[in-house]
């Protein structure tokens, strides 16, 4: 298990292929996920970029525990999260989650359900910059029940 929290930009093909070259042979299957900046915000405003502050500490350790209990509800044998922090433009990488297990649908399961939860509890700041303004951003009720669908599985 591996959370990682990066100011500089993302390279998904070479995450993927490192986090696939450290797998044991019991991998049946691999999911991975990249999530880009929007160029338009929630009103349909251009932006020119999305700012995500972090606490060193805090927000690793929020990330440490999103993973980890994602290995344990989901009995993967190997998952990775890297996010972003700083300014990043619009189609550039914010974050990059893969989960590995036996087989493909606790790998599915997993990255989705990390992906909600860092939606909604990992200890990031958000604030949109563009043609408005600048406008910090909350996690939507959408988030908030997208997270909450996993506490009744």
């Amino acid at each position: 298990m591996r959370a990682i929290l990066s100011e500089e930009s993302l390279d998904p093909a070479s995450l993927l292929a490192g986090f696939t070259a450290r797998l044991p042979g019991t991998v049946g299957a691999v999911m991975s996920f990249l999530g880009l900046a929007r160029a338009n915000g929630s009103a349909g405003e251009v932006l020119d970029a999305l700012v995500l502050e972090a606490h060193p500490t805090a927000t690793l350790r929020s990330l440490d525990a999103i993973a980890a209990d994602a290995v344990a509800r989901f009995n993967l044998l190997a998952v990775e999260v890297v996010h972003r922090h700083g300014r990043i433009a619009p189609a550039e990488p914010i974050v990059w989650v893969a989960a590995a297990a036996a087989h493909r649908r606790a790998a599915f399961e997993a990255c989705d359900q990390i992906m909600d939860r860092l939606k909604t509890e990992a200890v990031l700041w958000k604030r949109e910059e563009g043609e408005q303004g600048r406008r910090w951003i909350e996690p939507t009720t959408a988030d908030h029940e997208a997270a909450a669908r996993w506490s009744t599985k």
